[in-house]
């Protein structure tokens, strides 16, 4: 069969990830220099080809919020930047247990439990430790989630337990490609997030592991990260867009995407990973207007974190839903057979202002 979109590099690239073949850093660069139209067309071929017609939604709880030592630049926890966010210790097992429900009542499949610093330790912070491990328990136990994971550097043996208790997904962002990392980050390196991201993978868990975009990253610096997390091997690849927290150093610098430079990475994206769910992530609302947030997903995308973020908030489930929709395609229901009219009629109008999403009641990050 001859898939055309028109653009000759668009269809030798497209032709080649339809006979299963993987496309290569050139492959890569060469796509994004072509036009948002016909990337569009070839990343939906793509989704529509290896997918099922939906998108999945995941949401995630801010379990533990602020005083992180590392010095990522994006980040509103890190200790090093005054950015004014509450801060508080482990919430424990059954006010997580509340946000997974609240997410299950909203249509995800997934929920993640995140705690923002270098690393949940087993050996040095034991209580914590246990608190986390009782909370995955009460919520595969409880409710028809996957459970998922990001507690930052993990050890062999934690990531053993981890896998042991069900973590389905452990994410663990690149953030952005190996040369712009250090730009971003200077308390650790970039094959740190590599190395903890393979000792989960060993353990058995699947990966989920992304980007954020607009950092002042150029589209080569898109590619290669991409590229890197060919290497690695993930299903999930949250795409997030810089959403600048006042206090941190990137939101001096502001955000540096177009739509049309969203759109067209989410596609090339799809065309380097076609059997991994690429997901837009946070940020996409402050940098996409509420008519343009259909377009990602009409070019490839087949995955959304829905309700708040880690210290941003996001918009109504409900929301989410018809976005889904308008882009022709349906919520997953896979795992959660919820009703998806039951959740845009629960926080349509005044429910809207009232109704809590799953990471409300902690702070809900772009990452």
């Amino acid at each position: 069969m001859v898939y055309e979109t028109g653009n000759e590099t668009v269809d030798d690239a497209l032709e080649q990830v339809m006979a299963g073949q993987q496309l290569d850093r050139t492959d890569g660069l060469a796509l994004m220099a072509q036009p948002v139209e016909a990337l569009a067309e070839a990343g939906a071929t793509v989704r529509d080809h290896f997918g099922d017609g939906t998108v999945d939604a995941c949401s995630i709880v801010n379990a533990k919020a602020g005083n992180c030592a590392e010095d990522c630049g994006f980040c509103a926890q890190s200790v090093h930047f005054d950015t004014g966010i509450d801060t508080y210790g482990f919430l424990g097992p059954e006010k997580i247990l509340e946000a997974a429900k609240r997410a299950e009542a909203d249509g995800a499949q997934r929920f993640g439990i995140v705690v923002a610093e270098k690393g949940v330790s087993k050996e040095h912070r034991p209580e914590e430790w246990a608190e986390v491990l009782e909370s995955i328990r009460l919520v595969r136990d409880e409710c028809e989630l996957e459970v998922d994971a990001s507690l930052g550097i993990l050890t062999e043996e934690e990531a053993a337990i981890l896998a042991e208790e069900g973590i389905n997904h452990y994410n663990h962002n690149i953030e952005t490609s190996p040369n712009y990392f250090p730009e971003i980050v200077d308390s650790h390196s970039f094959e740190d997030r590599v190395e903890t991201l393979e000792v989960a993978k060993e353990a058995g868990m699947d990966l989920c592991a992304g980007v954020i975009l607009g950092m002042g990253e150029t589209p080569t610096d898109r590619v290669e990260a991409a590229i890197a997390l060919q290497d690695i091997g993930i299903s999930s690849l949250p795409v997030n867009v810089l959403n600048p927290v006042a206090g941190t150093p990137l939101a001096e610098q502001g955000v540096d995407i177009s739509t049309e430079e969203i759109v067209k990475t989410v596609a090339v994206y799809k065309l380097l990973h076609p059997e991994s769910r690429v997901r837009l992530t946070g940020g996409r609302e402050v940098n996409l207007e509420p008519d343009e947030q259909h377009l990602p997903l009409e070019a490839g995308a087949d995955g959304l974190l829905t309700g708040d973020y880690l210290t941003t908030e996001g918009q109504s489930p409900g929301d989410d839903i018809e976005i889904i929709e308008r882009a022709g395609l349906e919520p997953n229901r896979e795992t959660n057979d919820f009703d998806p009219e039951e959740v845009k009629a629960r926080h349509s109008g005044a429910a809207e202002s009232s109704t809590e999403t799953a990471s409300t009641g902690a702070e809900p990050s772009d990452d």
